[in-house]
């Protein structure tokens, strides 16, 4: 199996920045999409970033302009650059493949989340 960690995360106030990385314990670069999604207390999961494996993103329009995804395929990891933070951001991420099958067909686990908090 290949398992994804998230790491990065923390406390930081209000228009600071954070950049959370998400690294895979196998070869993800043929993976379709990579994405970043984040769940608050009491909300659903919900997607804040994508990236083909051609390059292609996507980003809803509440983090849109702040927020950039991107993939290292020689370190098996997808960053999340996280600018100008807000209160409203305060969530676990966490990253996530589609479809989750690495480059050799091993099923991607997805990781425990790390924890974003930011203080107004």
């Amino acid at each position: 199996q290949v398992q994804l960690v998230e790491s990065g995360g923390g406390l930081v106030q209000a228009g600071g920045s954070l950049r959370l990385s998400c690294t895979a314990s196998g070869s993800i670069s043929r993976v379709d999409n990579m994405g970043w999604y984040r769940q608050a207390p009491g909300m659903q999961r919900e997607l804040v970033a994508s990236m083909s494996s051609s390059g292609v993103t996507w980003y809803p329009d509440s983090v849109k302009g702040r927020f950039a995804i991107s993939r290292d395929n020689a370190k098996n990891t997808v960053y999340l650059q996280m600018n100008n933070l807000k209160p409203e951001d305060t969530a676990v991420y966490y990253c996530n493949a589609d479809p989750p099958w690495s480059d050799y067909g091993v099923l991607i686990y997805d990781g425990q989340g790390t924890q974003v908090t930011v203080s107004s």
